[in-house]
């Protein structure tokens, strides 16, 4: 007779498998790194804007490139159409390797976090609608609130000192990963007005010959640089939108370990790339995008446009809604339960930071309104206003609890078999258990040496009758 089905709920947030632990560890430590760097990119950016305007405007508009290949372009668009490039390469490794090893290879383990994004892009995506419907506005922004910018997040998180358990930054890494996915569909299928099949044909073409070499094994920089360079030049004159092409070839890398390969081709090249994205690439997108000139009129526009509004209220209120309704909703229907370490107020603050939107809705927000120079600034002050407030309030919700977080981060951290693994992921094994009781049958006869030679001393000396 077959045994029932188990009734145990699932763990939601709970402790990750070592390998995932420690991969996404590393990957926030460079993101960490890139969004302080992306930061102070953004700050930089605002003190030139409203400092030395007409300076900034000249360095950002001035063009370079050969017109011949249609490549005659504005610093900032060479910002925005080719280093983000390399931006989206790395989140087409990244969505690829979830997909494959990490968590979203599993059905059951995706569809929270999967939920989470979907519901955390639709529900900003509706408040902006609504509040332009209400107040008369364009619809076209309506997927500026959608992204989240997990860079921007650490950031935050390191200049407040906050620590998080490595299960909610792996659910946080996890959503952006998502939210790429589909701000990439969103570009791809919505910002796309007119296409040259020629040129898109030679992309293709191009992505084809990419990955018969992957395939073969073909090795070398030299071969794989100038080939996507082609791509992307290809791409860019097809009319969609230059950064598809870092996805399409992000996505081409395998991503899972042969026998006797201690790291995959996409994981290693991607501990290359993701360095240059977050340190170098995405900074500077930030430097030519984010320069804005504030001013008290320009703040109260942000608050009484409805196309700005909503870019505010989608970010900090739709973010945070959509994130925490749709974990809620999907653990309350799948039975999942949550982590016994984390509250519910947890993952309220994580979507909280999750509203912190930058580099993809500064993007958006200059394809949306295109060619309206004046509405484009004030969505990417929009942008910036909404990011702050959404920080703001994440870094008060999790100030509440950051005593419990730097205790739950120490419980993971610590190691004292000195083996180089955490010790929460051996209690388990009997050897992990043999080591301690060698450790602290040391320490005791050690005390007890100790014990001895104090015990003599005093023997020695009694000291006055």
């Amino acid at each position: 007779m077959a045994a029932p089905p188990s009734t145990t709920p699932r763990k939601f947030l709970g402790l990750m498998s070592l390998p995932e632990r420690n991969f996404v560890a590393d990957a926030l430590r460079t993101e960490t790194v890139g969004g302080v760097i992306l930061l102070i990119a953004a700050v930089a950016a605002l003190i030139w804007a409203n400092t030395l305007p007409h300076s900034y405007e000249a360095v950002s508009h001035h063009h370079f490139g050969p017109a011949a290949l249609g490549l005659d372009l504005s610093v900032e668009h060479w910002a925005a159409d080719g280093l983000l490039a390399v931006f989206f390469f790395v989140a087409g490794i990244e969505l690829k390797r979830e997909l494959v090893a990490g968590d979203l290879r599993d059905p059951k383990a995706a569809l929270l976090p999967v939920a989470a994004a979907i519901c955390g892009m639709a529900v900003p995506a509706v408040v902006y609608v609504l509040t332009n419907v209400a107040g008369g506005g364009s619809l076209d922004g309506w997927a500026v609130p959608t992204a989240t910018d997990i860079a921007f997040a650490l950031a935050v998180l390191a200049v407040i000192g906050t620590s998080l358990p490595s299960a909610l930054r792996a659910f946080l890494l996890t959503l952006a990963v998502v939210d790429d996915l589909f701000a990439i569909l969103i570009i791809a299928v919505f910002f796309t007005s007119s296409i040259d099949f020629a040129a898109l044909g030679g992309a293709l073409a191009g992505l084809v010959v990419f990955w018969l070499l992957l395939r073969k094994g073909v090795h070398g920089w030299y071969v794989y640089v100038p080939l996507a360079l082609v791509i992307w030049a290809l791409m860019y004159n097809s009319g969609i939108h230059a950064t598809i092409a870092g996805v399409a070839m992000g996505l081409m890398l395998r991503c899972h370990p042969h026998e006797g390969e201690e790291h995959s081709p996409g994981e290693h090249i991607e501990h290359l790339v993701r360095p240059v994205s977050a340190g170098l690439a995405v900074p500077m997108f930030a430097l030519f995008s984010a320069g804005v000139v504030v001013s008290g009129g320009a703040i109260h526009d942000v608050f009484t446009r409805p196309e700005t509004l909503g870019v505010v209220l989608g970010l900090v209120v739709g973010k945070a809604v959509g994130i925490f309704g749709g974990t809620w909703l999907t653990a309350r229907f799948t039975r999942a339960s949550l982590s016994d370490d984390l509250e519910w107020a947890d993952v309220a603050a994580v979507a909280t930071l999750a509203g912190i939107g930058f580099t993809v809705s500064l993007l958006i927000g200059e394809l949306a309104f295109q060619g309206d120079t004046g509405l484009t600034d004030e969505i990417k002050a929009a942008v910036l206003i909404g990011s702050f407030i959404a920080a703001v309030l994440a870094t008060a919700l999790l100030k509440i609890r950051n005593s419990k977080y730097r205790s739950l981060c120490a419980a993971e951290e610590r190691d004292e078999d000195h083996d180089g693994i955490p010790d929460i992921y051996e209690e388990h094994k009997p050897a992990y258990h043999l080591r301690m009781a060698a450790i602290h049958e040391e320490k005791a006869a050690e005390h007890r040496r100790l014990a001895e030679l104090a015990g003599g001393a005093s023997e020695e000396n009694p000291g006055p009758a």
